[in-house]
């Protein structure tokens, strides 16, 4: 058996990378960080937590620490529970994501690849998740997941691209759920068109449900959506098992996950 780290590597120097107008949103990126190495800031931190002298540490070192800040539950690869899409979901009220028993998140699993089969800033419709199930041959599993290969993860946070990805729809994420599948992945940087898409969408027609409604079909359809996985060209079309296992946050809405292939 192999094992395929499936998740993005969270790097405070990605904070950078980001366009002005994404600043905000650093937060679902990486976290900022600062370092503490054994022998610089450690050592002085260790030092007067055991109330004693630098000179006095055994080697002259500490310890390596790392404080953590202005970081987002949806932050990098991570685990939507359906809080995130609404209060209710299937007419109960919503789970957290400590709600999620683990048994739900290490489930069989297929990559859907959708190259070819989708545009950046364009919905990615029935028709071509049929045409990758086809392809791909193997059904559904049961209460397992379906991981879209768009293609995105060859793209950067400097690249324009990264940001202009495909996006799911409520009838393409029912059709999913619809299948039986309960965990939802996809490489791009979100699960629907991105906010900007959505929202020119929702200038020019004035209809609502324009807007996140590959989320919000989750109220209709409990799925855990998980969202910018990498590697995926490591996989095979199917035949495997993924762990989506999320840190456990209280009432929370999401958190972050090692999401981790074996093969």
């Amino acid at each position: 058996m192999e094992l395929i780290d499936l998740t993005r590597t969270l790097d405070p120097a990605d904070r950078e990378l980001l366009p002005e107008r994404l600043r905000p949103y650093a937060s679902v990126v990486a976290p900022s960080m600062t370092y503490a190495h054994p022998a610089g800031e450690g050592r002085e931190q260790f030092a007067a937590a055991m109330h004693c002298g630098v000179e006095d540490l055994p080697d002259g070192e500490g310890w390596g620490a790392e404080l953590l800040t202005d970081f987002n539950s949806h932050l990098g690869t991570h685990v939507d529970a359906p809080l995130h899409y609404g209060s209710t979901c299937e007419g109960r009220p919503a789970r957290t994501i400590t709600d999620i028993a683990l048994d739900e998140l290490w489930c069989e699993a297929l990559v859907l690849d959708l190259r070819g089969r989708c545009e950046p800033d364009a919905p990615i419709t029935v028709e071509a998740l049929e045409s990758a199930l086809a392809a791909n041959g193997a059904p559904v599993p049961a209460g397992g997941a379906v991981l879209l290969r768009t293609g995105q993860e060859r793209y950067g946070l400097s690249d324009p691209e990264f940001f202009r990805y495909p996006g799911m729809s409520r009838e393409s994420t029912l059709f999913l759920a619809g299948l039986g599948a309960k965990v939802l992945g996809t490489d791009a940087a979100g699960w629907d068109l991105s906010f900007p898409v959505m929202a020119g969408k929702f200038r020019e027609s004035g209809d609502n449900s324009v807007l996140w409604d590959g989320h919000r079909a989750g109220r209709e359809r409990e799925v855990f959506i998980v969202q910018q996985l990498t590697n995926l060209a490591a996989l095979p079309p199917s035949g495997f098992r993924v762990a989506f296992f999320p840190i456990k946050l209280a009432r929370a809405s999401a958190a972050p996950a090692r999401v981790v292939a074996f093969v």
